[in-house]
């Protein structure tokens, strides 16, 4: 099985699947397929995480990035490669280059995490930092790959490189043959339309969902429309999927094979990193967590056995600790509080004890007497507490008002 091939989208077949998964053989690993307990019950079916988190450069664009080096022609190879990105696509391409002994420039937003720009020059490419939005870093890099003769190595719009994203579906199906759901993430679009290659070639009853982030969900407009459309601004946490305009090739793929494409929450992006650390043991950036945000926002929708695809682990610390304060919100296990008492004496030991009694978690305390709001006896307290679910919130806010408590936000 193919998708309808035209003067603009060439076919890819299996073939080209299985011909990238022999060329990978023995550079991209056979990522892990691991059970979740958490999941199974939720959505009543085994759910098994694919954890490509847990690939060489933390995701899965090696493996599209050196299928696509490896098939220059040596004046290409000599003229060197670059590419445009603000982390995983970018270390795919500078180890891909690096193993298959490639020059790489690779050009990354000014503010692009300090952690993912080490390690892209680590793996042996030039960076040069470039632009405050990836639009203008792509530019700059297709502007130096016009004037220096550099391979511009896109980052999911074209045949090689989906080829090579494909063999996580290879490999999703000799790990689980009885896999009737496949769930994965879709920024432009290049690993969902080689998954759907490959497995919808031997197995067309296998279900493939698409997810989007819902403030950057392209596809959905686009495949309404039937052709790629723009947004004006996609704005999401989940920088690996946040792509404002679907790939030509990519999106012929999954207009002709993927079943359906969901898109999720912020808060459910949040919840899912959340659950992956906390039950999975993984750690796993927001756009990897996006099929898990997919089966926590409706799990009975997923006929099983299913497949997640994790489908990178390079998440920033600092983004790390907002998103999981975030997730922790969303799942009722952080709650914020404002409250006005009178300033006195002992009056925050009182309240401190109050928290003691009703067993929730002060984990930030910060007062407040300037204000011009306030009366000339009134403090304001902001209060962080780490509780244990939403009906635990509930409980604390009641005690505090039983208390006398006035809770003003």
């Amino acid at each position: 099985m193919m998708f309808r091939a035209t003067a603009r989208h060439p076919a890819l077949i299996l073939d080209d699947v299985r011909g990238a998964q022999k060329m990978l053989s023995g550079v991209a690993r056979v990522t892990a397929l691991e059970g979740s307990r958490h999941l199974t019950e939720l959505v009543g079916a085994p759910v098994h995480l694919k954890c490509e988190n847990l690939q060489r450069t933390g995701s899965f664009k090696l493996r599209g990035a050196y299928v696509r080096i490896s098939g220059l022609t040596p004046v290409e190879r000599a003229a060197g490669v670059v590419a445009a990105s603000a982390g995983n696509h970018a270390q795919g391409v500078a180890l891909a280059s690096t193993l298959l002994g490639v020059r790489s420039t690779v050009f990354m937003p000014v503010g692009a995490p300090l952690p993912k720009v080490a390690a892209t020059q680590e793996y042996g490419a030039e960076v040069r930092l470039h632009g405050q939005v990836v639009d203008e870093t792509l530019a700059a890099a297709q502007q130096y790959a016009e004037e220096t003769g550099a391979v511009f190595i896109h980052p999911f719009d074209h045949p090689d490189i989906i080829a090579g994203q494909g063999t996580v579906g290879l490999e999703i199906l000799e790990q689980c043959p009885e896999v009737r759901t496949i769930v994965v993430g879709i920024g432009g679009g290049g690993l969902a339309a080689g998954i759907a290659v490959a497995v919808k070639a031997l197995r067309p009853d296998i279900r493939i969902v698409g997810v989007q982030a819902e403030g950057a969900a392209a596809y959905p407009p686009s495949l309404a429309a039937g052709r790629p459309v723009s947004l004006d601004n996609p704005v999401t946490m989940a920088d690996g999927i946040k792509v404002g305009r679907p790939g030509d090739i990519p999106f012929a793929v999954i207009e002709e094979l993927v079943d359906e494409v969901r898109t999720v929450t912020e808060n459910e992006l949040s919840s899912a990193l959340l659950l992956c650390l906390e039950r999975a043991k993984l750690v796993v950036e927001p756009a990897g967590a996006s099929p898990v945000a997919a089966l926590l926002s409706d799990p009975k929708a997923f006929r099983g056995p299913v497949v997640a695809v994790l489908s990178g682990g390079n998440v920033d610390p600092l983004l790390m600790q907002r998103v999981l304060r975030h997730g922790m919100s969303a799942a009722g296990r952080y709650l914020s509080l404002r409250l006005r008492l009178t300033d006195r004496p002992g009056a925050l030991a009182t309240l401190l004890a109050a928290l003691t009694v009703a067993d929730a978690n002060v984990l930030d305390i910060g007062h407040v007497r300037t204000d011009p709001r306030l009366g000339l006896t009134e403090v304001e307290v902001d209060l962080h507490l780490e509780t244990k679910g939403p009906r635990h919130c509930e409980e604390v806010e009641a005690a505090l008002r039983r208390d006398g408590y006035r809770v003003i936000g």
